[in-house]
């Protein structure tokens, strides 16, 4: 049987997805198919976008995640932003929210957020995370096999989390470090607001690389 958290975030993904279809032109794959390849669009037309283009926009910053859709679609729609760094700041107070929220409910929803970052070490489907992570991800290499082990004790370690860093970079022995720190600090609370803070710094570092509509001259 089903918990509470289970069955809430179950109601608002149907939610969800059931306004998605009632409101959609395109299916939002081919949308995020569209959107992974583009610029991404001016950050002021963003409240004038459609549903669908609104996740594409949010599935381009951060991961393909329904109940991020939720939490932030309706922030994307009903307010105007100064920068895509203005924008990933205020979603990132939103995820700071569930963190510190008391809810049993939020702290799922936040956790379900979290899980559609990929796991370093293993196969990525996500091209922005394979290149991104692509210095992480050799299979024939005996560290990454190390990277993929230290992933599995980070989730019994903090179960319900995913390891999230912004990778930038930094060579596999930072990171595998970095890792072992934050498993052997046993904080699942320091781990959530890490999380969050990566997943922003992610989102800053591809809005950067991608561009936008305004810099169409």
């Amino acid at each position: 049987m089903k918990g509470a958290p289970e069955v809430f975030l179950q109601k608002i993904i149907d939610h969800h997805m059931t306004n998605a279809k009632q409101s959609a032109t395109i299916p939002p794959s081919r949308f995020g198919e569209a959107m992974d390849q583009a610029q991404l669009p001016a950050v002021t037309t963003i409240p004038h976008l459609s549903t669908d283009e609104r996740a594409a926009v949010l599935d381009r910053l951060f991961e393909p995640c329904v109940p991020l859709h939720t939490l932030s679609a309706g922030l994307l729609r009903e307010k105007s932003f100064d920068s895509y760094d203005d924008l990933i700041s205020s979603i990132g107070l939103q995820l700071t929210n569930l963190a510190d929220s008391p809810s049993t409910n939020d702290m799922a929803w936040l956790e379900s957020i979290l899980a559609a970052h990929p796991r370093l070490g293993r196969k990525v489907e996500s091209r922005q995370s394979q290149a991104e992570q692509a210095q992480l991800n050799s299979p024939d290499d005996p560290a990454g096999q190390s990277l993929s082990e230290l992933n599995d004790l980070y989730e019994q370690t903090f179960p319900g989390l995913r390891y999230v860093v912004f990778v930038n970079g930094r060579e596999r022995a930072t990171i595998t470090k970095d890792m072992k720190s934050r498993i052997e600090r046993r904080d699942p609370a320091a781990e959530r607001k890490a999380a969050i803070k990566a997943m922003c710094e992610i989102a800053a570092d591809r809005a950067r690389n991608a561009g936008t509509e305004d810099d169409i001259t």
